[in-house]
Protein backbone atom coordinates (compact mmCIF):
# COMPACT_ATOMS: atom_id res chain seq x y z
CA UNK A 1 0.00 0.00 0.00
CA UNK A 2 1.40 3.82 -0.81
CA UNK A 3 1.68 5.99 1.78
CA UNK A 4 -1.45 8.36 2.00
CA UNK A 5 -1.94 11.81 1.52
CA UNK A 6 -2.84 13.69 4.94
CA UNK A 7 -2.76 10.46 6.76
CA UNK A 8 -6.22 9.57 8.40
CA UNK A 9 -7.51 12.76 7.00
CA UNK A 10 -11.58 13.41 6.08
CA UNK A 11 -13.35 15.71 4.01
CA UNK A 12 -16.85 15.10 4.19
CA UNK A 13 -19.18 16.92 1.34
CA UNK A 14 -22.83 17.06 1.69
CA UNK A 15 -22.34 16.08 5.39
CA UNK A 16 -25.18 16.51 6.68
CA UNK A 17 -25.36 15.54 10.82
CA UNK A 18 -22.08 13.95 10.04
CA UNK A 19 -22.86 10.20 9.96
CA UNK A 20 -20.02 9.55 7.87
CA UNK A 21 -17.54 11.26 9.60
CA UNK A 22 -19.10 9.88 13.33
CA UNK A 23 -18.64 6.08 11.98
CA UNK A 24 -15.14 6.71 10.33
CA UNK A 25 -13.78 8.45 13.74
CA UNK A 26 -14.47 5.15 15.28
CA UNK A 27 -12.33 3.46 12.55
CA UNK A 28 -9.65 6.05 13.72
CA UNK A 29 -10.16 8.79 10.70
CA UNK A 30 -10.25 12.55 11.74
CA UNK A 31 -12.32 14.80 10.07
CA UNK A 32 -10.71 18.32 9.21
CA UNK A 33 -13.55 20.12 6.78
CA UNK A 34 -17.09 19.76 6.21
CA UNK A 35 -19.76 21.20 3.71
CA UNK A 36 -22.87 21.00 4.36
CA UNK A 37 -25.79 23.84 2.77
CA UNK A 38 -29.09 23.07 5.73
CA UNK A 39 -28.12 25.14 8.69
CA UNK A 40 -30.46 22.85 10.94
CA UNK A 41 -27.44 20.00 9.72
CA UNK A 42 -24.96 22.39 10.15
CA UNK A 43 -26.01 23.43 14.12
CA UNK A 44 -25.82 19.68 14.95
CA UNK A 45 -22.47 19.41 13.24
CA UNK A 46 -21.08 22.42 15.01
CA UNK A 47 -22.34 21.46 18.19
CA UNK A 48 -21.12 17.63 17.71
CA UNK A 49 -17.88 18.31 15.68
CA UNK A 50 -16.67 21.53 17.09
CA UNK A 51 -14.02 23.44 15.80
CA UNK A 52 -13.99 21.57 12.36
CA UNK A 53 -14.36 24.15 9.59
CA UNK A 54 -17.31 24.06 7.67
CA UNK A 55 -18.81 25.41 4.17
CA UNK A 56 -22.09 25.98 2.99
CA UNK A 57 -22.82 25.50 -0.67
CA UNK A 58 -20.64 23.24 -2.45
CA UNK A 59 -21.07 25.45 -5.75
CA UNK A 60 -19.16 27.82 -4.42
CA UNK A 61 -16.53 26.00 -2.78
CA UNK A 62 -12.98 26.62 -4.37
CA UNK A 63 -10.95 24.20 -3.03
CA UNK A 64 -10.51 21.42 0.41
CA UNK A 65 -7.55 20.80 2.24
CA UNK A 66 -5.52 17.33 1.37
CA UNK A 67 -6.72 14.36 3.11
CA UNK A 68 -6.94 10.30 2.61
CA UNK A 69 -10.59 9.99 1.72
CA UNK A 70 -13.31 12.42 0.34
CA UNK A 71 -16.69 11.60 1.36
CA UNK A 72 -20.09 12.43 -0.12
CA UNK A 73 -23.47 11.37 0.92
CA UNK A 74 -24.79 13.44 -2.37
CA UNK A 75 -28.66 14.35 -2.41
CA UNK A 76 -30.80 11.32 -3.39
CA UNK A 77 -33.95 13.14 -4.58
CA UNK A 78 -33.65 12.84 -7.97
CA UNK A 79 -32.58 9.50 -7.57
CA UNK A 80 -35.23 8.00 -4.68
CA UNK A 81 -38.68 5.95 -5.72
CA UNK A 82 -40.27 8.31 -3.15
CA UNK A 83 -38.63 11.05 -4.86
CA UNK A 84 -38.91 13.46 -8.03
CA UNK A 85 -36.97 10.67 -9.96
CA UNK A 86 -35.45 13.34 -12.27
CA UNK A 87 -32.03 11.57 -12.39
CA UNK A 88 -28.49 12.07 -12.22
CA UNK A 89 -28.88 15.40 -13.83
CA UNK A 90 -31.79 16.30 -11.20
CA UNK A 91 -31.38 19.55 -9.73
CA UNK A 92 -30.31 18.10 -6.33
CA UNK A 93 -28.37 14.84 -7.48
CA UNK A 94 -26.73 16.86 -10.01
CA UNK A 95 -24.33 18.59 -7.47
CA UNK A 96 -22.19 15.45 -7.78
CA UNK A 97 -20.43 16.76 -10.69
CA UNK A 98 -18.73 19.39 -7.93
CA UNK A 99 -17.66 16.39 -5.92
CA UNK A 100 -15.38 15.94 -9.16
CA UNK A 101 -14.24 18.95 -9.66
CA UNK A 102 -13.06 18.53 -6.10
CA UNK A 103 -11.79 15.37 -6.60
CA UNK A 104 -9.64 16.97 -9.07
CA UNK A 105 -8.35 19.46 -6.81
CA UNK A 106 -7.75 17.24 -3.76
CA UNK A 107 -6.49 14.04 -4.92
CA UNK A 108 -7.60 11.89 -2.08
CA UNK A 109 -6.26 8.45 -1.64
CA UNK A 110 -9.73 7.29 -1.57
CA UNK A 111 -13.39 8.30 -2.43
CA UNK A 112 -16.20 7.38 -0.93
CA UNK A 113 -20.37 7.79 -2.37
CA UNK A 114 -23.13 6.81 -0.77
CA UNK A 115 -27.06 7.15 -2.16
CA UNK A 116 -29.53 5.09 -2.64
CA UNK A 117 -30.32 1.71 -4.53
CA UNK A 118 -32.70 3.00 -6.84
CA UNK A 119 -30.22 4.66 -8.87
CA UNK A 120 -29.34 1.24 -10.20
CA UNK A 121 -32.00 0.92 -12.42
CA UNK A 122 -33.94 4.51 -12.69
CA UNK A 123 -33.06 5.42 -16.54
CA UNK A 124 -31.55 1.41 -17.13
CA UNK A 125 -28.74 2.79 -14.23
CA UNK A 126 -28.26 5.92 -16.25
CA UNK A 127 -27.01 7.16 -12.62
CA UNK A 128 -24.33 4.49 -12.26
CA UNK A 129 -22.97 4.54 -15.67
CA UNK A 130 -22.21 8.14 -15.05
CA UNK A 131 -20.31 7.67 -12.06
CA UNK A 132 -18.64 4.70 -13.19
CA UNK A 133 -17.44 6.48 -16.82
CA UNK A 134 -16.34 9.78 -14.46
CA UNK A 135 -13.86 7.92 -12.23
CA UNK A 136 -12.62 5.37 -14.92
CA UNK A 137 -12.07 8.40 -17.24
CA UNK A 138 -9.93 10.09 -14.14
CA UNK A 139 -7.51 6.56 -13.73
CA UNK A 140 -9.58 5.29 -10.66
CA UNK A 141 -10.73 1.77 -9.72
CA UNK A 142 -14.17 1.46 -8.53
CA UNK A 143 -16.44 -0.74 -6.46
CA UNK A 144 -19.69 -0.25 -4.98
CA UNK A 145 -22.16 -2.70 -3.17
CA UNK A 146 -25.79 -2.52 -1.74
CA UNK A 147 -25.45 -3.18 2.24
CA UNK A 148 -28.48 -3.48 4.43
CA UNK A 149 -27.93 -1.69 7.65
CA UNK A 150 -29.57 -4.53 9.73
CA UNK A 151 -25.84 -6.64 9.41
CA UNK A 152 -24.48 -3.92 11.80
CA UNK A 153 -26.98 -4.91 14.52
CA UNK A 154 -29.34 -1.93 13.96
CA UNK A 155 -33.13 -2.72 13.79
CA UNK A 156 -33.60 -0.79 10.50
CA UNK A 157 -34.13 -2.42 7.36
CA UNK A 158 -32.35 0.36 5.37
CA UNK A 159 -30.35 -0.78 1.86
CA UNK A 160 -27.94 2.16 0.37
CA UNK A 161 -25.41 2.02 -2.49
CA UNK A 162 -21.37 2.37 -1.30
CA UNK A 163 -19.26 3.12 -3.66
CA UNK A 164 -15.35 3.45 -2.71
CA UNK A 165 -12.69 4.71 -5.50
CA UNK A 166 -9.06 4.87 -5.69
CA UNK A 167 -6.15 5.39 -8.30
CA UNK A 168 -3.73 3.44 -6.19
CA UNK A 169 -5.43 0.93 -3.96
CA UNK A 170 -8.19 -2.05 -4.80
CA UNK A 171 -11.55 -1.28 -3.63
CA UNK A 172 -13.17 -4.66 -4.33
CA UNK A 173 -10.81 -5.46 -1.28
CA UNK A 174 -12.67 -3.13 0.73
CA UNK A 175 -16.67 -3.23 -0.16
CA UNK A 176 -16.52 -6.80 -1.48
CA UNK A 177 -14.25 -9.55 0.67
CA UNK A 178 -16.33 -9.88 3.45
CA UNK A 179 -19.89 -11.79 3.06
CA UNK A 180 -22.09 -13.15 5.56
CA UNK A 181 -24.89 -14.04 3.31
CA UNK A 182 -28.56 -13.15 4.15
CA UNK A 183 -29.83 -14.49 6.79
CA UNK A 184 -33.33 -16.33 7.14
CA UNK A 185 -36.95 -14.95 7.03
CA UNK A 186 -37.93 -13.79 10.73
CA UNK A 187 -41.15 -15.40 11.53
CA UNK A 188 -43.49 -12.16 12.65
CA UNK A 189 -45.52 -14.37 15.25
CA UNK A 190 -44.50 -12.40 18.70
CA UNK A 191 -42.08 -9.80 17.06
CA UNK A 192 -42.43 -5.96 16.26
CA UNK A 193 -42.81 -5.52 13.02
CA UNK A 194 -42.60 -1.82 11.21
CA UNK A 195 -44.42 -0.45 8.42
CA UNK A 196 -45.22 2.99 6.89
CA UNK A 197 -48.35 4.41 8.11
CA UNK A 198 -48.29 7.04 5.04
CA UNK A 199 -48.31 4.13 2.31
CA UNK A 200 -51.01 1.32 1.97
CA UNK A 201 -51.53 1.64 -1.62
CA UNK A 202 -49.00 0.65 -3.29
CA UNK A 203 -46.21 -0.70 -0.87
CA UNK A 204 -46.30 -0.83 2.96
CA UNK A 205 -42.23 -1.20 3.88
CA UNK A 206 -42.61 -4.19 6.40
CA UNK A 207 -39.88 -5.04 8.27
CA UNK A 208 -40.02 -7.84 10.83
CA UNK A 209 -38.49 -7.27 13.80
CA UNK A 210 -37.01 -3.60 12.36
CA UNK A 211 -38.70 -0.87 11.22
CA UNK A 212 -38.18 0.29 7.40
CA UNK A 213 -36.20 2.53 6.21
CA UNK A 214 -36.21 6.02 8.16
CA UNK A 215 -36.66 8.45 5.54
CA UNK A 216 -36.61 12.56 5.13
CA UNK A 217 -40.24 12.88 4.27
CA UNK A 218 -43.12 10.95 2.94
CA UNK A 219 -44.47 11.22 -0.74
CA UNK A 220 -46.38 14.02 0.19
CA UNK A 221 -43.45 15.79 1.42
CA UNK A 222 -43.83 15.16 5.38
CA UNK A 223 -41.29 14.20 7.68
CA UNK A 224 -42.48 11.08 9.54
CA UNK A 225 -41.69 8.55 11.70
CA UNK A 226 -42.46 5.10 10.88
CA UNK A 227 -45.29 2.72 12.67
CA UNK A 228 -44.42 -0.28 14.52
CA UNK A 229 -47.23 -2.37 15.04
CA UNK A 230 -46.24 -3.79 18.59
CA UNK A 231 -46.83 -7.64 20.22
CA UNK A 232 -49.56 -6.63 22.14
CA UNK A 233 -51.65 -5.21 19.39
CA UNK A 234 -50.87 -0.96 19.87
CA UNK A 235 -49.67 0.53 16.53
CA UNK A 236 -47.09 3.23 18.02
CA UNK A 237 -44.31 5.98 16.17
CA UNK A 238 -40.96 5.87 18.27
CA UNK A 239 -39.33 8.80 19.44
CA UNK A 240 -36.84 10.94 17.84
CA UNK A 241 -34.09 9.98 20.11
CA UNK A 242 -34.74 5.85 18.86
CA UNK A 243 -34.52 7.28 15.45
CA UNK A 244 -31.02 8.30 16.16
CA UNK A 245 -30.03 4.98 17.67
CA UNK A 246 -31.46 3.33 14.74
CA UNK A 247 -28.92 4.97 12.55
CA UNK A 248 -26.24 4.42 15.02
CA UNK A 249 -25.89 8.09 16.47
CA UNK A 250 -26.27 8.69 20.44
CA UNK A 251 -29.70 9.57 21.51
CA UNK A 252 -30.31 13.61 21.51
CA UNK A 253 -27.57 13.70 18.84
CA UNK A 254 -29.93 16.20 16.63
CA UNK A 255 -31.15 18.66 19.42
CA UNK A 256 -29.35 21.48 18.01
CA UNK A 257 -31.49 21.23 15.43
CA UNK A 258 -34.70 22.10 17.28
CA UNK A 259 -33.68 25.89 17.86
CA UNK A 260 -31.86 26.35 14.05
CA UNK A 261 -34.99 25.66 11.89
CA UNK A 262 -38.92 26.64 12.02
CA UNK A 263 -40.94 23.66 13.15
CA UNK A 264 -37.27 21.89 14.88
CA UNK A 265 -38.96 18.35 15.66
CA UNK A 266 -40.03 17.78 12.27
CA UNK A 267 -36.59 19.29 11.14
CA UNK A 268 -34.77 16.74 13.08
CA UNK A 269 -36.86 13.54 11.59
CA UNK A 270 -35.91 15.11 8.15
CA UNK A 271 -32.15 14.99 9.42
CA UNK A 272 -32.14 11.53 10.36
CA UNK A 273 -33.96 9.99 7.32
CA UNK A 274 -31.38 12.01 4.89
CA UNK A 275 -28.50 10.28 7.55
CA UNK A 276 -26.13 7.43 6.79
CA UNK A 277 -26.23 4.55 9.39
CA UNK A 278 -22.33 5.14 11.01
CA UNK A 279 -21.54 1.46 11.29
CA UNK A 280 -21.52 1.14 7.92
CA UNK A 281 -19.03 3.67 8.05
CA UNK A 282 -17.29 2.22 10.12
CA UNK A 283 -16.88 -0.87 8.97
CA UNK A 284 -15.51 0.74 5.57
CA UNK A 285 -13.14 2.59 7.47
CA UNK A 286 -11.72 -0.45 9.70
CA UNK A 287 -11.45 -2.02 5.53
CA UNK A 288 -9.58 1.13 4.16
CA UNK A 289 -6.75 0.77 7.15
CA UNK A 290 -6.90 -3.39 6.71
CA UNK A 291 -8.46 -4.33 3.28
CA UNK A 292 -9.71 -8.10 3.00
CA UNK A 293 -8.92 -10.27 -0.15
CA UNK A 294 -11.62 -10.67 -2.53
CA UNK A 295 -11.59 -13.60 -5.11
CA UNK A 296 -13.04 -12.37 -8.14
CA UNK A 297 -12.44 -15.39 -10.26
CA UNK A 298 -16.06 -15.96 -10.85
CA UNK A 299 -17.35 -12.31 -11.51
CA UNK A 300 -18.65 -12.30 -15.19
CA UNK A 301 -18.53 -8.70 -17.14
CA UNK A 302 -21.52 -6.90 -16.79
CA UNK A 303 -23.41 -6.12 -20.39
CA UNK A 304 -23.73 -3.01 -21.11
CA UNK A 305 -27.50 -0.94 -21.29
CA UNK A 306 -29.10 -1.88 -18.58
CA UNK A 307 -29.89 -1.67 -14.64
CA UNK A 308 -26.99 -2.68 -12.70
CA UNK A 309 -26.51 -5.47 -9.78
CA UNK A 310 -26.21 -4.97 -6.16
CA UNK A 311 -22.67 -5.18 -6.55
CA UNK A 312 -19.75 -4.63 -8.73
CA UNK A 313 -16.34 -3.50 -9.63
CA UNK A 314 -14.67 -1.55 -12.41
CA UNK A 315 -10.61 -1.47 -13.16
CA UNK A 316 -10.19 0.14 -16.60
CA UNK A 317 -12.38 -1.16 -19.32
CA UNK A 318 -13.04 -4.23 -17.11
CA UNK A 319 -16.48 -4.12 -15.81
CA UNK A 320 -17.77 -6.93 -13.71
CA UNK A 321 -20.57 -8.38 -11.09
CA UNK A 322 -19.98 -9.46 -7.89
CA UNK A 323 -22.82 -11.81 -6.23
CA UNK A 324 -22.14 -11.20 -2.69
CA UNK A 325 -24.97 -10.41 -0.31
CA UNK A 326 -26.05 -7.19 0.77
CA UNK A 327 -24.69 -9.10 4.55
CA UNK A 328 -21.12 -8.11 4.57
CA UNK A 329 -21.41 -8.85 8.54
CA UNK A 330 -24.66 -10.20 10.96
CA UNK A 331 -23.77 -8.36 14.24
CA UNK A 332 -26.68 -9.60 16.51
CA UNK A 333 -29.49 -6.76 17.00
CA UNK A 334 -31.73 -6.94 19.89
CA UNK A 335 -35.47 -7.27 19.21
CA UNK A 336 -36.95 -3.81 18.23
CA UNK A 337 -39.81 -3.56 21.22
CA UNK A 338 -36.64 -4.20 23.75
CA UNK A 339 -34.70 -1.87 21.40
CA UNK A 340 -36.91 1.12 22.37
CA UNK A 341 -35.73 3.05 25.23
CA UNK A 342 -38.18 6.23 24.88
CA UNK A 343 -41.76 6.45 25.15
CA UNK A 344 -43.33 5.73 21.91
CA UNK A 345 -46.69 7.19 20.97
CA UNK A 346 -49.85 5.75 19.68
CA UNK A 347 -50.50 6.49 15.74
CA UNK A 348 -53.17 9.17 15.63
CA UNK A 349 -56.65 8.42 14.91
CA UNK A 350 -56.34 10.14 11.57
CA UNK A 351 -52.67 8.46 10.42
CA UNK A 352 -55.20 5.17 11.38
CA UNK A 353 -57.55 6.39 9.89
CA UNK A 354 -55.98 7.62 6.15
CA UNK A 355 -53.80 4.62 6.08
CA UNK A 356 -56.89 1.90 6.90
CA UNK A 357 -58.80 3.40 3.60
CA UNK A 358 -55.78 3.39 1.44
CA UNK A 359 -55.17 -0.63 2.38
CA UNK A 360 -58.79 -0.86 1.34
CA UNK A 361 -58.13 0.12 -1.71
CA UNK A 362 -55.42 -1.68 -2.53
CA UNK A 363 -54.88 -5.22 -3.84
CA UNK A 364 -51.29 -5.63 -0.98
CA UNK A 365 -51.69 -8.90 1.08
CA UNK A 366 -51.00 -8.88 4.37
CA UNK A 367 -50.03 -10.81 7.37
CA UNK A 368 -53.00 -12.16 9.56
CA UNK A 369 -54.50 -10.43 12.11
CA UNK A 370 -52.52 -7.15 10.91
CA UNK A 371 -55.10 -5.40 9.64
CA UNK A 372 -58.22 -6.24 12.51
CA UNK A 373 -55.18 -4.87 15.02
CA UNK A 374 -55.19 -1.70 12.92
CA UNK A 375 -58.97 -1.41 13.00
CA UNK A 376 -58.90 -2.28 16.92
CA UNK A 377 -56.15 0.67 17.44
CA UNK A 378 -58.33 3.09 15.92
CA UNK A 379 -61.19 2.27 18.08
CA UNK A 380 -58.51 2.96 20.92
CA UNK A 381 -57.24 5.93 19.36
CA UNK A 382 -60.67 7.62 19.05
CA UNK A 383 -61.38 7.52 22.44
CA UNK A 384 -57.69 9.04 23.72
CA UNK A 385 -55.75 12.13 23.35
CA UNK A 386 -54.41 11.97 19.35
CA UNK A 387 -50.32 11.27 19.63
CA UNK A 388 -50.61 9.83 23.45
CA UNK A 389 -47.49 8.63 25.00
CA UNK A 390 -47.71 4.93 26.07
CA UNK A 391 -44.18 3.96 27.14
Amino acid sequence: MVLPKAANRVVGLFAGIGGVEVGLSRAGFATTFLCEIDAAARAVLAERLPGVPAHADIRDLRSVPSCEILAAGFPCQDLSQAGRTAGIDGARSGLVQHVFRLLDQADPTWLILENVPFMLSLDKGEAMRRLTSELASRGYSWAYRVVDSRAFGLPQRRQRVFLVASRTEAPWDVLLADDSGEPEPIDPAGRACGFYWTEGVRGLGWAVDAVPTLKGGSTIGIPSPPAIWMPDGRIVTPDIRDAERLQGFPADWTSAAAGAAPRGAAQRWKLIGNAVSTPAFEWIGRRLTSPGRYDSRRDAPISAGGSWPTAAWGHGADVRASDVSMWPSRVRRPRLRTFLEHPVRLLSERATAGFLSRTKRSSLRFVPGFLVAVEAHLEVVRARPAHAEVG
